[in-house]
This record gives structure tokens, sequence and C-alpha cells, in this order.
């Protein structure tokens, strides 16, 4: 068995082992890291020989990690090695063909960008990198985790078709394994809050996919559209019927679009312009998404503002009193 060995790095220590293959090369794999590093840029080489594993559980609940960047030289990602990093924001790794193991990002939440850079990029670029991570993280379809296809038309079509099959989901499904398991596990066991839940989870993968929108074709993005317009804010009659839309967690019912704007991406210009572009943005619901924002996003209630004037129709208040007069 070989012995573990530490590697001391600027953003903290580092933990390998070092290997012989059959052919008798000597290989690196990582087995650990500091459990406050944060940022994690894995040398190609240590001791002279190429890092080619992420080890087993290597960095299992590393609640500090935001961000880590593989090496050229790697080959294989271990069984559960970023599961439960709840922090995860990305992870950089290269275009090549790469052997993983079982639940590489179960539980990371925060996971937005799986970022894969070609031989010739000094950094991570593309525009499929948002959609590669909620393969894993939402849609649980780890037979799009593929670093040479990623971001084909194949691969596309692939993504395509799993998000239709998420879309098309019954929003009842695992609703009785949570009533079983009860608010211990969940939370709560309100039917209400359980489908809005899973509401906002496909309102995110419809933004997601039209903001990415490389290769969409025509018909899914109509779908995607309607699913929003769908589920976006109305205009109500009275403070009391507002209230009365309301769940026990402030949710209304059926306006998840707005919601999943309001509460998770407030301070991201394209989310809200897309909201507004895609026509959720009303003269019907238009005083009410306003009153909403109130003064906790300035950019986002300027934009719906100068939206209003451009293209749903705005009268000035003072034009409108001297008509009066």
């Amino acid at each position: 068995m070989a012995a573990q060995k530490e590697l001391k790095m600027m953003q903290g220590s580092l933990y390998y082992e070092i290997h012989s293959t059959k052919e008798g090369r000597r290989e690196v794999a990582v087995t650990g890291a500091d459990s406050f590093v944060s940022e994690l840029v894995i040398p190609d080489r240590i001791e002279a020989c190429p890092v080619t594993v992420i080890g087993k559980k290597a960095f299992l609940s590393r609640k500090q990690l935001r961000k880590i960047v593989l090496p050229d030289t790697i080959k294989e990602l271990g069984d559960w090695a970023f599961a439960y990093c709840s922090a995860m924001e990305q992870v950089i790794l290269p275009r090549q063909e790469i052997v993983f193991g079982r639940a590489l990002f179960m539980e990371c939440g925060k996971l937005k960008k799986l970022s894969v850079r070609s031989e010739t990029e000094a950094e991570a670029t593309g525009d499929t990198e948002e959609l590669l991570a909620a393969a894993v993280t939402v849609l649980d379809a780890y037979y799009l985790f593929d670093p040479v296809q990623v971001g084909k038309r194949e691969w596309l079509g692939k993504w395509d078709a799993r998000l239709i099959s998420y879309l098309h989901a019954d929003d009842h499904e695992g609703y009785s394994k949570q009533v079983l398991c009860g608010e211990e596990d969940y939370g709560s066991t309100d039917l209400e809050a359980f489908l809005s839940n899973k509401r906002k989870g496909k309102v995110r993968m419809c933004f997601l996919r039209l903001i990415n929108s490389k290769e969409l074709p025509e018909q899914l993005r109509l779908e995607l559209v309607a699913y929003l317009i769908a589920h976006t804010a109305r205009k109500t009659e009275t403070d009391q019927n507002r209230e009365s839309m309301r769940g026990h967690s402030g949710t209304r019912y059926g306006e998840e679009a707005w919601e999943v704007v309001l509460t998770e991406f407030g301070h991201e210009r394209r989310y809200y312009e897309t909201f507004a572009q895609l026509g959720c943005l009303t003269e019907e619901n238009f005083d009410r998404i306003i009153e909403d924002v109130g003064e906790d996003y300035p950019e986002m209630k300027a934009y719906f503002l100068k939206v209003k004037e451009q293209q749903i129709g705005y009268t000035d208040f003072f034009e409108e009193l001297s008509l009066d007069l």
C-alpha cells in the first residue's frame, strides 16, 4: 500500500500517493486536501510524476472548496470524489476522455459550471459549461458528463431530450417518499409546497436552456417560453387574494417563474432581461412585480421601468393629471 504524502502549496496542503502502473510508470493519485482550502489548482506533475487520478472520496465534504482546476494529465475521477462539497461552484477539466466513478457531484447544489478547456485554450471557455453542470446536479444524467462531446450538436440533442423528460415528469413524483420520510428528513410534508418546489426546479431549467441557447430547437424554445409564461406573476384583485395564494414558505403558487427570478437571480441581468423579453412582464402584472422588487434590486427595477416605457406603454403621471383637469 502506497504511503500518503503531503505537498504544501499556497492554497493549502495537497495529499497524494505514488503508484506504479503495470508498465512500470510512476503516477500520482490525489487523495485529499486541507479542509480549509477554497480554491485549488492541481499540478500536472508531483515529484516529476504525472497526476492521473483523483482518488475515491478525495474531496468528500470539503465545505470550503469553491473551485478546482484539474490538470491535462488527469485520467480518472474516483467514486464520490467531490460529493457533498456544498460550496463548490466550478470545476475546470481538460477536453479528453476521463474515467469517472459514481456520484461524483452528489449534493453539490451550488455547482454552476463544469468548464472544459481545449488543448489550445489557456483558460476554460464555452457556452455549455452551465448545461454540463446541470446535467449531473439537476437532471441526474451522468451519461452527459462527457468532456470530449460536450457542446457538440449530438450532445446538445441528448441534453434537450433529458430536459424534455424532466419537464414532462409528474410534479407529484417523489411526494409519497417525502411523506413516508416525514418532516424530520425533508422539513415539510405540505403537498402544495412540494409541488411549487418541483415547478421551481423546472423553471430554473427553462431559464438555463433559454439563456444558453446554442442549437436550441425552435419547438423546444416555444415550449420553454410557454412554461415560464404559464408560471409567472398574475394580477390579483386585493391584498387578501394575494395572501390567500401564498403557501407556508411565502411562495405564490403558480408564480414560480417570478419567484425564482426575484429570490435567486435578482442581481443577474441576463435572468431578469430574459424574463421581460419573453413576455412574462406585462401591463397586467407590472405594478405587482415592481412592488415585489421594492428597493432590493435597483438595477432590475430600473430595467423593468425602462421596458414599461419602451414596450408596454407608459403614461406620465402628470400627463394623466392634466387630462383630468
